[in-house]
């Protein structure tokens, strides 16, 4: 049966940079003291965020990014050393604009960031092995008792800075945009729905000519936050048609499958008929999917994304410096796009190193700033976080201190 839906605007981004706002360091008893209003936290959240540094037509402003141009980080005096994460390969064009700008305005500073993807940078951060990751999930049940143990006697933070739509983009000659159920991208991925042609994708695209040509779905390889994401969401708006767990592991096995955000992405650019899921700002010429939602037919969008996450409450029985959001993927709200993806910073309160915790606080300063969130627009396509979140993810980064307790 066809069924008529309105399309929803594709709304561009928009945002300014703010004049350099000036980060005083703080005493180690003034942490302390923040340190003690972390147990208040109540999350408010309106965001988005997005990936590659590519010239994409939504990015806020358009035209390629300037990493690091406008960016405003204060300089923090006498700060030096070196500090290393790891993670979310969807956050790198983002992480790449923040260390810019953070280092331009710190050159005694060094940051790294390797983009292993989600699940690396999870173990690594367990392990010891770095400061700070990136991570397109939570921590499972497992991981957070381990990461509260390496971060003892402090807490383990968990900050969503980034938050970004998951495109479902597709190489189609001809064919720029199509509307798909939550059904019927779980058909596609689940390889029931085998051809492009097939009456459940013609049915919600009338007047689009599609091609008798075989469908390759294409999905990661490796432990992937962003596969978390995307299987939750296929799990949760589409059951019936999606019966497997949600995972950072991709459920089922043969197939086609590649290493990483730009791997997908890559293989799907080679390829006729081929589609995959990946940050949104890695779309580019690709042709993109525009979800179904109640009545609407909703493209992906920062505004779109950040609608969803506003009306997403906190998750419960984590520890109070985790601000994790529990999102409404089968949400029916006008304008919001439930295929998104809240990539969090991984940290610790209180660190054995004094090095560790004063270049973390410093660093993550600047990314929760709004001139750092203002560069990862830029870079990234991402929305800056609002006001009232910011004021959260701050009261953590306070608590920060410069040496165990």
């Amino acid at each position: 049966m066809t069924r008529t839906m309105r399309q929803t605007p594709h709304l561009a981004g928009t945002s300014t940079a703010q004049p350099p706002a000036t980060a005083p360091r703080r005493s180690a008893r003034r942490r302390a003291a923040a340190a003690v209003v972390v147990g208040a936290l109540a999350l408010t959240v309106s965001a988005c965020g997005s990936d590659d540094p590519l010239n994409h037509p939504w990015r806020p402003g358009g035209g390629a990014a300037q990493a690091g141009s406008g960016d405003g980080a204060a300089q923090v005096e006498g700060l030096t050393g070196t500090v290393a994460g790891a993670g979310s390969s969807a956050q790198e064009a983002a992480m790449q604009a923040w260390i810019a700008g953070f280092q331009s305005a710190n050159p005694d500073v060094s940051v790294a960031y390797d983009p292993v993807g989600s699940g690396g940078g999870r173990t690594q951060f367990v392990e010891g092995g770095i400061a700070y990751a990136g991570s397109d999930a939570p921590l499972d049940e497992q991981e957070l008792a381990a990461a509260q143990e390496r971060c003892a006697p402090g807490e383990v933070a968990e900050l969503p800075l980034y938050i970004s739509p998951i495109a479902v983009m597709f190489n189609l000659e001809g064919v720029e945009t199509l509307n798909m159920s939550a059904a019927t991208i779980a058909g596609i991925f689940a390889r029931d729905i085998t051809r492009w042609d097939d009456e459940r994708i013609a049915a919600d695209n009338p007047g689009v000519a599609l091609p008798d040509l075989p469908i390759t779905p294409v999905n990661r390889s490796d432990e992937s936050g962003t596969t978390e994401n995307f299987t939750e969401y296929l799990h949760e708006a589409a059951p019936e048609a999606w019966p497997f767990d949600p995972s950072g592991n991709w459920p089922l096995t043969g197939g086609q499958s590649a290493q990483g955000t730009s791997g997908v992405v890559q293989t799907v650019q080679d390829g006729q008929g081929t589609i995959t899921y990946a940050d949104a700002s890695r779309a580019g010429t690709l042709g993109t999917v525009a979800l179904g939602v109640g009545g609407d037919w909703v493209p992906f969008s920062p505004e779109a994304a950040a609608a969803v996450v506003d009306a997403s409450p906190r998750a419960e029985g984590r520890p109070a410096a985790s601000l994790v959001v529990a999102l409404d993927r089968d949400t029916t709200a006008p304008g919001a796009y439930p295929l998104v993806l809240v990539s969090y910073t991984i940290a610790c309160t209180a660190y054995a190193d004094a090095a560790d915790g004063e270049l973390v606080e410093a660093f993550l300063t600047y990314v929760a700033s709004e001139d750092g969130q203002a560069a990862a627009a830029q870079a990234a396509g991402s929305a800056p976080i609002s006001e009232g979140l910011r004021e959260q993810v701050m009261t953590v980064v306070e608590a920060i201190s410069q040496e165990a307790m």
